[in-house]
């Protein structure tokens, strides 16, 4: 009679742990090639590794010494190739510890702090409204929990409470701050004419231009809210991870921006 063991493996909290980080890890970079030319050079790239294996199994000499110098530039070639992928990717790991309040904070990937500080939901729906009925081009993020100190530099430092009438004067046609975006962080305009990030998606509808690659661009890299109001149709959008909402009326404008503030 044959006896058969089976042996159970036994699973600790440290298998659990290295279980969940890794997931982590391969879903942080997932969000980042997803949707991105990135995608396919990593395609190419396991197609080139998996070339290279068959050439060395079958002992193909010539092949397998042409592909093995390539290995020696991979690391570089990965690094230019993938710097923006890169920079997101550490910006992301470095999101989850920073500092606030003078005191180590960790933030849970997806998760928003629900903060008191009450945003002027009216003066930004109006002012978008108004925008939208003159044609005049204008990008608002909305951060309730990154302070955005990166792309603040890159803009004129205001540090001004939100207005209908401020946002009109500085959204408009004539103004010096128009170009570019305002940024408002937890109840106040702290810049405008910052530089956001533009989107790498290929997919995107002509109609959208540089204003909506920006919000989405600058919503897939941070956990904001972008409000984007067209030049040329004046119809408002809102951007958020990386999804953009198209063509919103004032209402449900209103009800989005609720929902970000409300961490939904």
């Amino acid at each position: 009679m044959i006896a058969f063991n089976l042996a159970w493996p036994t699973i600790k909290i440290v298998d659990i742990i290295d279980i969940l980080l890794v997931s982590l890890l391969l879903y942080q970079l997932y969000k980042l090639v997803k949707g991105s030319a990135a995608i396919k050079i990593i395609l190419g790239a396991l197609i080139l590794y998996l070339i290279a294996w068959i050439a060395h199994r079958s002992n193909m000499q010539l092949l397998s010494y042409l592909l093995g110098q390539l290995s020696g530039v991979t690391v570089l070639a990965t690094i230019i190739l993938f710097q923006y992928e890169i920079r997101k990717f550490l910006s992301t790991l470095g999101g989850i510890f920073f500092w606030g309040n003078k005191q180590l904070s960790i933030r849970i990937p997806g998760w928003k702090k629900k903060t008191d500080l009450a945003f002027n939901i009216t003066a930004i729906v109006e002012a978008s409204k108004m925008l939208g009925g003159s044609n005049t081009g204008g990008l608002i993020v909305l951060s309730n929990n990154e302070d955005l100190k990166f792309y603040i530099e890159s803009g004129d430092l205001l540090h001004a409470y939100v207005s209908k009438r401020l946002l009109l004067a500085i959204l408009h046609r004539e103004s010096p701050l128009h170009d570019g975006a305002v940024i408002i962080y937890q109840s106040k305009i702290v810049a405008a004419r910052c530089i956001l990030p533009v989107t790498e998606k290929q997919n995107l509808p002509a109609q959208f231009g540089l204003r909506h690659r920006a919000a989405i661009g600058m919503s897939e890299v941070t956990d904001t809210l972008v409000v984007v109001i067209s030049e040329e149709t004046g119809q408002i959008s809102v951007a958020q991870n990386g999804i953009l909402q198209h063509n919103l009326s004032v209402q449900e404008l209103r009800i989005a921006i609720n929902e970000y503030l409300r961490g939904e």
